[in-house]
């Protein structure tokens, strides 16, 4: 058997730094922004879901609108930590997103916001998820991908190229969106849909950015972090160059935010299929009502 890969990110830091940002009472903006996208998204699906799972959700929003949604639904949330299981009548549950607790086709709909970028296995998370739905069961998802936190990572890198000759990894490596619909594919779903929405916010400084990181629980916990305390001159470097860089003429600092939504069903047989190469009985010129223009 091959050695498992090195793990990305310290999940037990993660959850502990979430166990902080919860006592200190602090609020999620991007989360609850997402949950709202989660809402209205569904609204469009003509699906009646009446077996629910969140898996991962930070905090118990999502499970809880879900819920509110429809009084009959019956709503399972897996939580990464004890303080953010929620109220009843969501079932709570603690456990990890790589590790799900769900017998093979349990639910008709499972959510995922804002979890599943910090998994070490996302391809096998993905799998388990495909596994719990019914067929013609639906996913949704929304992880942080693209261009998220670009300018704090080079501002840092920058930074810290200048006053220690180089580089440590202290912004997460975030995923393509061109890739999510192959992974959801190996995975074994069907009809997967991928789209991004990003979001820029704006802050006084640095300094500010890494106050709302904090509060999401989403601070470096990468495993191959660097382990010795930072000089406070970096930052302060780093904070210099972001505004240079990535400043407005007001003074304030732009940060974007890409969230990645994925959408996509376990196989039925009552699912449209595509049609196998070379079977078309149409041009798509002529579907497309295109004109076609011969060389001279």
């Amino acid at each position: 058997m091959a050695p498992s890969p090195p793990p990305i990110f310290e999940r037990s830091l993660q959850r502990r730094r979430l166990a902080r940002a919860v006592k200190a009472g602090d609020t999620d903006f991007l989360l609850a922004w997402t949950v709202e996208e989660f809402r209205e998204r569904l609204t469009t699906v003509k699906r009646r879901f009446l077996t629910i799972a969140d898996v991962g959700t930070p905090l118990p929003q999502l499970a809880q609108t879900l819920s509110a949604g429809d009084k009959e639904a019956f709503v399972v949330r897996l939580a990464p930590i004890t303080a953010t299981l929620g109220d009843r009548p969501v079932l709570g549950l603690i456990g990890d997103e790589e590790t799900l607790p769900f017998k093979p086709e349990s639910f008709d709909l499972i959510v995922s916001a804002l979890a599943l970028q910090n998994v070490n296995d996302l391809p096998g998370t993905l799998i388990q998820i495909r596994r719990s739905l019914r067929p013609d069961g639906l996913f949704l998802g929304a992880i942080l991908g693209g261009r998220s936190l670009d300018e704090l990572r080079s501002a840092l890198a920058i930074a810290e190229a200048e006053i220690t000759g180089g580089i440590s990894p202290r912004v997460a490596p975030f995923a393509d969106v061109r890739d999510m619909g192959s992974l959801l594919q190996r995975a074994g779903f069907a009809l997967p849909v991928t789209d991004i929405e990003p979001l820029t916010v704006r802050y006084a400084n640095l300094f500010g950015l890494a106050a709302d990181l904090r509060a999401m629980g989403a601070t470096n916990a990468l495993a191959e972090r660097l382990r010795r305390p930072t000089p406070r001159r970096l930052f302060l470097r780093a904070a210099e160059i972001y505004a240079e860089r990535h400043g407005d003429p007001d003074g304030r600092i732009r940060a974007t935010f890409e969230v990645i939504f994925l959408s996509s069903w376990a196989p039925h047989d009552s699912q449209q299929k595509p049609l196998t190469p070379g079977s078309a009985q149409m041009r798509l010129a002529d579907a497309l009502k295109t004109m076609n223009i011969e060389p001279e």
